[in-house]
């Protein structure tokens, strides 16, 4: 597969954000490398992105799973020679459960997706960032508002989201001298299967553990969020974005 445009990978790009923001950066111009578990799911993808004339490649990857990550990005290697845009978005919940009932291999499960996952495509995309001319790129994770605070019994994607914080900040700091860009964009009530629930019978749980319906966003302005991000040249940076459904209980007491 030949381009001349610019190469964006985003992760869990089958379903919901990823979707959204892989069809937002095709839009752009960007050709466009879509990871995710569920192949059939990518390649319905890679169709729409090739319908408004876009190229995209499905890659079926598992970003709990270091070698699913390699074989990844020597793929991405080999098909382009380059990378210009990581968007890190693949990540996973666990039951809502008490924190001290909440089973010791889900949590393992939420750390090597959410976290582990991102640190080592992380590592991937600078490795290939770095050598590649003309150099530098820029990567993009997902933090969510469960960056900055949690919802009732969400320990483990709650604590990832934070450690997500501690990553970005690393990884822009870390990668100055590459021409490397690393920045994060906290979503908070993106419409997509994952929050229908958010706006079905009582709601979802709130701090005063009784339930609420919740606004929502279109997920379309979290892919123009990320667009906007991309799309900056390599010596300015946005560090932190927040998404948000602009009446949702994020900014409030509770």
């Amino acid at each position: 597969m030949s381009t001349s445009a610019k190469i964006a990978l985003v992760t869990g790009a089958g379903t919901g954000v990823g979707r959204a923001v892989a069809i937002a950066l095709a839009k752009a111009g960007y050709s466009l490398v879509l990871a995710g578990r569920r192949k059939e799911m990518l390649d319905k993808v890679a169709g729409e992105i090739n319908a408004i004339g876009a190229q995209a490649l499905a890659v079926p990857t598992d970003v709990s799973k270091r070698e699913s990550i390699q074989a990844l990005f020597a793929t991405i290697k080999s098909t382009f020679g380059r990378l210009d845009v990581l968007f890190n978005n693949a990540g996973i919940g666990a039951p809502p459960v008490p924190l001290e009932d909440l089973p010791f291999e889900t949590w393992q499960n939420v750390v090597a997706t959410n976290l582990t996952g991102i640190f080592l495509c992380t590592q991937e995309a600078i490795k290939i960032m770095k050598d590649q001319n003309p150099r530098g790129g820029r990567i993009i994770n997902n933090g969510s508002i469960s960056a900055h605070t949690p919802r009732p019994f969400s320990v483990a994607y709650t604590s990832t989201k934070h450690a997500i914080t501690g990553l970005t900040k690393s990884t822009s700091l870390d990668t100055r001298a590459y021409n490397i860009c690393c920045g994060q964009v906290d979503i908070g009530n993106a419409a997509t299967p994952l929050t229908d629930r958010m706006v079905q019978g009582d709601g979802v749980l709130q701090a005063d553990l009784t339930k609420k319906i919740e606004p929502r966003m279109d997920a379309e302005h979290v892919g123009n969020a990320v667009v906007y991000m991309a799309g900056l040249p390599l010596d300015t940076n946005v560090l932190f974005m927040t998404v948000m459904a602009n009446t949702m209980p994020f900014v409030a007491r509770g």
